[in-house]
């Protein structure tokens, strides 16, 4: 959902959220001749197509996280609380269901009916298009807890359900008649599924037993038993091969020969979490799965054994992210490390770019025979990672930490694999050491070299290429303390280690030897730099963050306001915002040049990781206990934001993060208008007294006032126009800078031969001006109006002002004291010297025999010399304050 005010940053879209721990539903859109299927991703249903698995659709945002899902051939019904949706399109909620007082738990459509049960065992049949109850049935808890509900293939308005108390119930809808009762087998059915074959069933039971039931007969035809736990979902091949698939909660499936009664083949670990859904495409050897672990997967049974294997699959983390960083400069790709032990890059451009570089381990061979969940090499979650595009097409480009672990990890994006070193010191190689672990970690902008940081404050150098120990910081340790924080400059001259014993100090990258070391006002908690305008973020222990300069080793900044523990920094790609994120669930944006606050939002779970895109278009940030990256635009890029300071008693807003379909700002031009911040700011004409200013004017219109005769030359014509034989409809215009229209009645007086002698002594607007001025003493108007005029008309309204062109002395005097009123106002300075040079070259003989004339025009001589010194001392103190900065070595 989209900010609400005047935010800096509107929320877009989430990446990396695929599927929950609600089953999916797979339907056949007869039109398009396809297969969809369609989970449901918190408050949202998504809608893939089977054929590529790619995203056709997002569903508008339900008030809650959806618990339930069902389809039928036109609507998707979805559920929260006691509430049920009919979504249509997959887009929008066309119908409401509201009857139930408690929360749904299973879903059935019903031709032109839906059923809906809720937890206190109350069953509704609603019509689908009325909203209305057909039916309402009670069921007594104790002895028959609805957990199952079927609609028997063939069996016309009747419906199967299975209770928790193990025993089977056939209902006729129609007549709200119950038709038969089976005993069932004493354990809670989890699992009803209708096989290929007619009034045949299949049951799954708590237990881990799969009954496959003729209801028709009431006879068992085969029983199979799981060792998994209870039976998740049941599903049914029916391409010509009788295999029956069945899922458990450890995420393990199971497929069954039918004809020979007798386990086929396990699928183990095809989730990480339960097996929430399980389907086969109609017709085809295809199994679609999904689990709570964030993954959707489509199997192929084309191989021996009859065994499937993974054919198109989008999966995101199974746990939260615990750090997210942008890769490469095109702000393109998102790293992300999460607590599953994952290393992810999610692409912000469309989802089959995403790719995983899998999980780490001590010993990849080992880790493959032993399977997911019985795993002892596994890598703890990578807690830090830097990461750098130079020559990762050569060797390794990305290094992490691991959470308690001392050896840091490589890996290799274009491989999309865990790289080919393990980085840890030669003295811990042989034996494991206790409570000495990887704290932080750095890599060079030519990818040649990884920093890393100890919790025992030693701080090594290492060669990405061929992972060689190349040295260490300081004699035995860099920092009495542990490592809170490593960086390196852009150009490899200065490494920058900062300690939990509050110091922060300078090496030599190259030599190791230690420059400058300074104490911070407390302790850090992480750094961060910005390596183009060399600008070190701190955070500290205390909740504030202070900025230093690399370059004079000084805090330039500091910034307090935060009310929890900083989770972590990021830079704006111009070095002028620093964003920051904390565990009081706030965002804020500082303005380093200004050095206040310019942006603030609360969101309803913390930011543990945020990163900027190098582009600067979008802000990136992973929260707590969430497994998606939000996206957040920087409206600054497409439309008006107000950068002015947040007032010390600001109250940030509740910002509602985004959902996976992309936000459009469709409502910016009405929030800009009711925003009382958004001031549009009005120039001043003159900012200052002592300020000199210059028009706006284009210079083709004052610089050739005085070559105007050399121009007239130049553009003469070398013969007469010629009067076009049929020449073309044109609308006859009025000569001028802004041409309009000939009204009729003008162009009937231009018509006539006869000139009126009155025409001839008619005075000009400006020269009216000059004479309206000169009693008043206002010069504004003339002055604009001659602004409005080209250079042809100004020389022209110039000569006009002598006594010989139909002028007087009054308007000449008049004139230059609209210029002398220009040289004390300081503004319009450059209009002022050009049109006194040309009033000068026209009138000098009528200026030197009329003494009134001589006198104004000494009084502008001396205010033009005045003025002129004035500037001309601005400019050599610049000049000379330039030429110094030029010069010193700094």
């Amino acid at each position: 959902m989209a900010s609400v005010g005047c935010g800096l940053f509107a929320g877009f879209r989430v990446l990396g959220q695929f599927s929950g721990h609600v089953p999916h539903v797979l339907r056949y859109h007869g039109r398009h001749r396809e297969f969809y299927v369609a989970t449901a991703v918190g408050r949202s249903v998504h809608t893939y197509n089977v054929k590529r698995l790619g995203i056709v659709a997002v569903s508008n945002a339900l008030p809650q996280d959806i618990t339930c899902l069902a389809a039928d051939r036109m609507l998707i019904f979805a559920s929260y609380d006691n509430v049920l949706h009919a979504f249509a399109r997959n887009k929008e909620v066309v119908h409401t269901y509201e009857g139930h007082k408690a929360r749904i738990h299973l879903l059935q459509p019903f031709g032109d009916h839906v059923i809906s049960v809720d937890v206190d065992n109350v069953l509704i049949v609603w019509d689908t298009q009325s909203e209305e109850q057909y039916l309402e049935v009670n069921f007594d808890k104790a002895t028959f807890a609805v957990s199952a509900v079927l609609h028997p293939s063939t069996y016309l308005n009747k419906i199967l359900l299975g209770s928790e108390q193990g025993s089977l119930q056939l209902w006729n809808i129609r007549s709200n008649k119950l038709l038969y009762s089976f005993p069932g087998w004493h354990f809670a059915v989890t699992a009803l599924e209708q096989a290929p074959a007619v009034d045949v069933v299949a049951v799954g039971l708590v237990s881990g037993h799969i009954i496959i039931h003729n209801i028709k007969f009431d006879e068992t035809l085969m029983k199979f038993q799981q060792d998994w736990g209870p039976i998740t979902a049941i599903s049914f091949r029916t391409d010509g091969h009788p295999v029956m698939a069945a899922g458990s909660p450890i995420g393990h499936i199971a497929l069954w020969d039918l004809e020979e009664k007798k386990l086929m083949c396990q699928m183990q670990d095809a989730h990480s979490t339960a097996i929430a859904g399980m389907s086969f495409v109609p017709g085809e050897p295809l199994l679609i799965t999904n689990g709570a672990d964030n993954a959707i997967q489509v199997w192929i049974f084309d191989g021996p054994g009859g065994t499937g294997r993974v054919l198109r699959s989008r999966m995101g983390h199974s746990a939260p992210p615990t750090k997210i960083r942008y890769h490469g400069q095109n702000g393109e790709q998102i790293l992300s490390a999460g607590q599953d032990g994952t290393l992810q890059s999610f692409s912000t451009v469309h989802e089959k770019f995403n790719k995983s570089l899998g999980r780490g381990s001590i010993n990849k061979k080992k880790s493959k025979k032993k399977g997911l969940k019985l795993d002892t090499m596994a890598l703890p979650p990578i807690t830090v990672f830097a990461s750098e595009v130079a020559h990762q097409s050569d060797w390794d480009g990305i290094v992490a930490c691991h959470q308690g672990y001392i050896t840091c990890t490589t890996w290799n994006y274009q491989k999309t694999s865990m790289g080919a070193h393990k980085l840890k010191p030669e003295e811990f190689s042989k034996h494991k050491p206790i409570d000495v672990y990887a704290t932080a970690v750095d890599i060079t902008s030519c990818g040649n070299f990884a920093v890393i940081g100890l919790s025992t404050g030693q701080v090594d150098v290492y060669n990405m290429q061929s992972g060689i120990h190349r040295g260490r910081y300081g004699k035995e340790r860099a920092h009495e303390g542990a490592i809170r924080g490593v960086a390196v400059d852009g150009l490899n001259q200065l490494t920058i280690t900062a300690g939990s014993e509050g110091l922060i100090k300078f090496w030599k990258f190259k030599t190791k030897d230690l420059v400058y070391s300074t104490d911070l006002p407390c302790v850090p908690s992480g750094i961060l730099l910005h390596r183009d305008s060399g600008i070190l973020g701190i955070a500290f222990d205390d909740f504030s963050i202070s900025v230093l300069d690399i370059e004079t080793r000084k805090i330039v900044r500091t910034f307090s306001g935060h009310h929890g523990r900083i989770n972590d920094m990021t830079f704006s790609p111009d070095g002028r915002w620093l964003i920051t994120s904390s565990m009081d669930c706030s965002i804020k944006t500082w303005d380093l040049p200004s050095g206040c606050l310019i942006d603030c939002f609360l969101v309803d779970s913390a930011a543990v990781s945020l990163t900027m895109s190098p582009t600067g278009d979008f802000l990136a940030s992973a929260h707590v206990d969430d497994l998606g990256i939000y996206l957040w635009s920087n409206r600054s890029l497409y439309s008006l934001v107000s950068l002015r300071p947040l007032s010390a008693d600001y109250v940030p807003s509740m910002v509602a993060r985004p959902t996976t379909c992309p936000v459009e700002d469709v409502d910016e031009a009405g929030d800009e208008e009711t925003c009382d911040e958004m001031i549009e700011y009005v120039s001043p004409e003159q900012l200052g007294l002592q300020l000199v200013t210059l028009s706006s004017l284009p210079e083709s219109r004052w610089k050739n006032l005085l070559s105007l005769d050399i121009i007239k030359k130049k553009n003469k014509p070398r013969e007469p126009p010629k009067v076009p034989k049929s020449a073309p409809f044109f609308i006859p215009t009025v000569s001028g800078l802004i041409p309009h229209y000939v009204t009729p009645r003008e162009e009937n007086d231009t018509q006539s031969k006869v000139i009126s002698l009155g025409v001839l002594a008619q005075k000009s607007d400006f020269f009216i001006c000059l004479e309206e001025a000169l009693r008043t003493n206002e010069y504004a108007a003339p002055l604009n109006l001659l602004k409005s005029l080209g250079p042809s008309n100004i020389e022209i309204e110039l000569r006009c002002l002598a006594p010989e062109g139909g002028g007087s002395m009054e308007v000449m005097l008049s004139f230059l004291r609209m210029i002398g009123m220009m040289l004390n106002k300081k503004y319009n300075f450059e209009l002022a010297q050009a049109y006194l040079a040309l009033f000068l070259k026209l009138h000098l003989k009528i200026l030197s025999s009329e003494p009134n004339l001589l006198e104004e025009i000494s009084r502008l001589s001396t205010q033009l010399e005045e003025t002129w010194i004035h500037l001309r001392t601005l400019f050599n103190q610049s000049l000379c304050v330039l030429t110094y900065m030029k010069s010193v070595l700094l």
